[in-house]
């Protein structure tokens, strides 16, 4: 599922492991902390003693370790949910298809559709274009053709979004991640991390947001869960947790360090003179740093999304994006939008709660979910 991912060299056997911080040995089972205590055996797990179980990329979610699941199980999974998420935008374009007579009625229909989704003007304009073109040229003549020709221009548009999140490439590999408040910013960095280790990744987080109250013991939560250090400072400068997290990330030998940052708006200007000095001080810390300044975006907020990405991306230059909560919302046409304007790669998409639900954004994937 993450094959993408470059997979460092096998450490060599008499170099000492990473040190990662585990959770003090227990003489017997104990419940997991996602999980109200209770008797019954699948609500416990062992807790987590040695390094090297994390970089085997052990389950600490008992919920979701009854039995191994294949590839091509976890692929259907994804697809299922996937298609229930962008359920909304899906019914509003796959619907025009049934039945539907290739004439100007149904371009209309489709541009009303695409600017719903929020797929914006830009986008939609070229789409309809490349479509008509494509109907003309190939003379279709069957609504079950259009969909088919819009679907590869749909994937044409969105290929320029799908690259993969190279590990490996620097040691550790500095990740900062913005983003405005509610986007799922916190959440998100929990979930890359317990990703990373599954491909024998040690990751040691930064609790930069010191603005919002219980944001420090939010990712503290998360790295409780994953077994791994959470660099914080009780209302400390979010510029100095940044740079100790990254010395320590050097001392440690871990492989990412992910630093989160107070949520903020585009128009706060103050705070974003603050993210340039979070991103210089890293650079200070170490040369070339961050690697990747990530943006997450809410789904639901649409074309909104689109100026959050350029605010940002004018401010910090991003490298990639993870647009959360796509389940919510019938506005999944904003990928299009981004990639007509902003053509930033879309490292991640994610369409639920669960762990599994943040899965790497693939465009055919996408428009098949989208269309069907």
């Amino acid at each position: 599922m993450f094959s993408f991912f470059k997979r460092k060299k096998a450490p060599d056997a008499s170099a000492p492991e990473p040190v990662v911080p585990a959770a003090p040995p227990a003489p017997a089972p104990a419940p997991t902390p996602v999980r109200a205590p209770a008797p019954a055996p699948i609500a416990a797990a062992p807790v987590v003693a040695e390094a090297s179980v994390l970089h085997e990329g052990a389950n600490l979610f008992p919920e979701t370790a009854e039995r191994p699941t294949t590839e091509a199980e976890k692929k259907t999974s994804w697809m299922t949910r996937l298609k229930a998420g962008l359920s909304k935008t899906s019914s509003n374009l796959s619907l025009l298809f049934v039945g539907a007579r290739i004439d100007e009625d149904l371009y209309e229909e489709l541009e009303a559709a695409l600017l719903m989704s929020d797929a914006g003007m830009d986008a939609t304009e070229h789409l309809l274009g490349e479509l008509r073109r494509k109907v003309k040229e190939d003379k279709l003549l069957d609504a079950a053709a259009v969909k088919a020709a819009l679907k590869e221009l749909m994937i044409d548009l969105l290929l320029p979004l799908q690259k993969p999140l190279e590990l490996g490439r620097h040691e550790p590999l500095v990740m900062m991640i913005s983003g405005v408040n509610g986007a799922g910013k916190t959440t998100t960095i929990g979930k890359l991390a317990k990703h990373m280790q599954g491909f024998d990744q040690s990751v040691l987080l930064a609790a930069g947001d010191t603005f919002r109250a219980a944001a420090r013991e939010q990712l503290m939560v998360w790295g409780q869960r994953n077994n791994v250090t959470v660099i914080s400072q009780a209302s400390g400068d979010p510029a100095a947790v940044a740079f100790d997290a990254v010395q320590s990330g050097k001392a440690r030998g871990t492989d990412v360090v992910m630093v989160d940052t107070a949520g903020r708006l585009p128009t706060q200007l103050h705070l974003m003179e603050e993210l340039k000095k979070i991103k210089r001080v890293i650079g200070k810390g170490m040369d070339g740093a961050p690697h990747e300044t990530l943006l997450v975006i809410d789904g639901n907020t649409g074309q909104n999304a689109l100026a959050q990405v350029k605010a940002f991306d004018d401010a910090l230059q991003l490298t990639g994006l993870v647009v959360t909560k796509l389940d919510g919302t019938a506005k999944g046409g904003v990928l299009a939008a981004i990639a007509r304007t902003r053509p930033i790669p879309v490292y991640f998409i994610g369409v639920g709660e669960k762990l599994e639900d943040l899965q790497p954004f693939n465009a055919e994937e996408f428009v098949e979910a989208l269309l069907g």
